[in-house]
């Protein structure tokens, strides 16, 4: 073929397809004449697909921002706006490995939580520091860490455990002061450790042993999950943050287990990441996982645990975002959104008032003062609330008014229980400074002995019941049996002769609700007889309510009461109820499970689950209670948090 000829008089040479009306192909409607053409099937299509573009594009930008956007603790005018860490999420991994490949084993596919909370709660984090500044602190932050104990280095390259070494870890954002840090209790209390270690007697060696039958049940099984279901060799989760491995950590470290410990401790540095998209309840992940975090580094003086008790504390800030600053009881630590429970907007007044120890305390190691106002500003303002029957406090409390809900229920067992126990142990926490509490605290005994306690047939056995619209219940929970020991501890701390009275007589219907069932083991709630009849037993239990879950708090108030007493008959009565665990909860295979029926020793019915808390609470207790060493985490040293761990008392008594 030849070219076309030029056109005539330097004419422009035109497309065929041009025409003089725009029509052309290259005419300026172009694009619009080719929509036209699309059927309407494909025009659909193609309005679809730039929808979901833009949807991307926005979602991508405002992730992006928000990573951008660094976190300035120190700002006040922050604090109004501030949430968890950015909400930038990983795509889902793959659970943590087993330590100890287990041939046919499949466990179960963990359960996530999606739960929305409301909108508005959608708060970005405030601009801060940079990276080089953090990089900075970090490096002076190493500086400052002592010796860890048993005979390790802390150098400014990591810790040293005996050839076991680990890297350094980015510091918080407020470093302490050497001489504040040197002064800290860890040092000494650590040498102690070590000492009584090597001196541990029978009942502490039997400790060890269901310590680590339970801890091999769960590194083989549940290894880096929440809770071992010890039965069908699987797991559970609650919030997917390997719950039982913190709560177990100064378990560990106080027992002597060095090896366990320093495996756990390796987990923690490697797979512990709390940016994840998962809602977790504000009371529980404080007493457990911030609790547990803030005692490991206390005994340790591992820099590690504060810095990940420090970045999960402030995910846990959106909780606080309400209209009266009672916190929600639901917090995602992903996405920095807080909400109410489904089916309410009430919090349980336990959940909203026994977080402070855990707050102040990472307030003081941090410098960041707004964990501690936070949660004090709650105190104060349940405090002045009306609704209170003698210092006694409804189980309920809402999280818009601020008010109390439910007037009229009064108990010490679950929604309540632990309000009173903060009440007293904040108040050692800080040195006896702060008169409210103690006010509070001792206003709530009196109101105890005026309207809860009573006295059951045949034995006089003294019990704290509940209260319904001044109708009196024999009702007694479990979890009651925390209150020989705080009142124990208040007597010790200088309160009325009376209280350690009213504890001894409490802890021996405590023991009595082990002794007189079948197994030995209590129920979860007991029903006191209150009548003058052929009744052998003065503790009778329901169907629904036989069921033991390895709780703590009958084996807490046993050590209190030993350690301050030195009555070694408290000793005994732990040993039974250690003996009882081993014969019907134990496991051939690893770990404990709870039991449906403490009445039939033939059947207990084991319901397939092992609490975190057995580790970190109920064998920790037993084991300080067969110690005769008080100055093994002295009480005038340490205050333990609900959750069994220990944190410093701040000033001299």
């Amino acid at each position: 073929m030849h070219p076309r000829p030029a056109p005539p008089g330097g004419a422009l040479a035109l497309s065929p397809g041009w025409r003089p009306d725009g029509g052309g192909a290259r005419g300026p409607c172009w694009p619009w004449r080719k929509w036209k053409q699309l059927s309407r099937l494909q025009r659909m299509v193609v309005l679809f697909l730039l929808v979901v573009l833009m949807l991307f594009g926005l979602r991508s930008y405002v992730h992006m921002a928000d990573e951008w956007a660094a976190v300035d603790s120190r700002s006040a005018a922050a604090w109004q706006m501030r949430p968890a860490n950015p909400p930038v999420l990983p795509a889902p991994q793959k659970a943590a490995e087993n330590p100890e490949a287990v041939a046919g084993l499949s466990p179960q596919k963990p359960q996530r939580h999606f739960r929305r909370g409301p909108p508005n709660l959608q708060i970005r984090a405030p601009e801060g520091d940079s990276q080089e500044r953090r990089q900075d602190q970090a490096q002076r932050r190493a500086e400052v860490v002592g010796e860890a104990g048993w005979g390790a280095e802390a150098q400014r390259d990591g810790l040293r455990w005996r050839g076991a070494g680990t890297k350094p870890e980015q510091g918080p954002r407020h470093p302490l002061k050497k001489a504040e840090f040197s002064s800290w209790p860890f040092q000494q209390q650590a040498l102690r450790i070590r000492a009584h270690r090597a001196s541990q007697n029978a009942r502490q060696k039997a400790v060890v042993d269901a310590f680590l039958h339970a801890w091999a049940g769960y590194r083989k099984f549940a290894w880096g999950h929440d809770e071992l279901k010890p039965l069908t060799r699987s797991f559970s989760e609650w919030f997917g943050l390997g719950l039982t491995l913190i709560d177990a950590l100064d378990t560990m470290w106080i027992l002597g287990l060095k090896k366990e410990f320093q495996e756990a401790r390796k987990w923690v540095s490697k797979k512990l990441r709390f940016r994840k998209d998962v809602d977790v309840n504000l009371f529980e992940s404080t007493i457990r996982i911030l609790g547990g975090l803030l005692s490991a580094f206390h005994l340790s003086g591992d820099v590690l645990f504060l810095n990940k008790a420090e970045d999960f504390g402030n995910r846990l800030m959106p909780a606080f975002r309400t209209p009266s600053k009672i916190p929600y009881s639901i917090v995602n630590i992903g996405t920095g959104v807080a909400h109410p429970p489904r089916w309410t907007s009430d919090s349980t007044v336990s959940e909203v008032t026994s977080i402070q120890l855990e707050f102040r305390e990472l307030s003081r190691l941090t410098g960041d003062k707004t964990f501690q106002e936070a949660a004090e500003e709650v105190t104060r303002h349940v405090h002045g609330l009306h609704g209170k029957l003698d210092g006694l406090v409804p189980m309920f409390i809402n999280t818009d008014s601020g008010s109390f809900t439910h007037l009229g229920v009064f108990t010490l067992g679950a929604g309540a229980d632990s309000y009173y126990e903060y009440l007293l142990k904040q108040w050692i926490q800080g040195g006896k400074k702060e008169r409210q509490l103690l006010e509070d605290y001792l206003e709530a005994v009196n109101g105890i002995r005026k309207h809860l306690l009573a006295r059951s047939e045949p034995r006089k056995l003294t019990f704290v019941g509940e209260l319904n619209h001044g109708r009196f219940s024999a009702r007694m929970d479990h979890l009651v049996c925390f209150l020989p020991g705080t009142l124990a501890l208040g007597a010790h701390h200088g309160l009325p002769a009376e209280h350690m009275e009213l504890a001894q007589a409490l802890m021996d219907t405590c023991y009595q609700m082990y002794r007189q069932m079948e197994t030995g083991l209590s129920p979860e709630i007991a029903h006191f007889n209150l009548h003058r009849t052929k009744a052998v037993k003065d503790v009778q239990v329901k169907a629904a309510d036989r069921h033991n879950l390895l709780r703590p708090e009958t084996v807490e108030s046993l050590f209190y009461l030993h350690r301050l007493t030195g009555d070694r008959k408290y000793q005994d009565w732990g040993w039974e109820i250690l003996r009882s665990f081993n014969t019907y909860t134990r496991v051939p295979s690893g770990g404990y499970s709870s039991i449906s029926n403490v009445q039939d020793p033939r059947h207990p019915q084991p319901r397939d689950k092992m609490e975190s808390f057995f580790l970190g609470e109920t064998l920790k207790y037993l084991y300080l209670l067969f110690s005769d060493d008080p100055d093994l985490l002295s009480l005038d040293t340490y205050v333990f948090n609900t959750e069994a761990h220990p944190l410093p008392i701040w000033a001299p008594s």
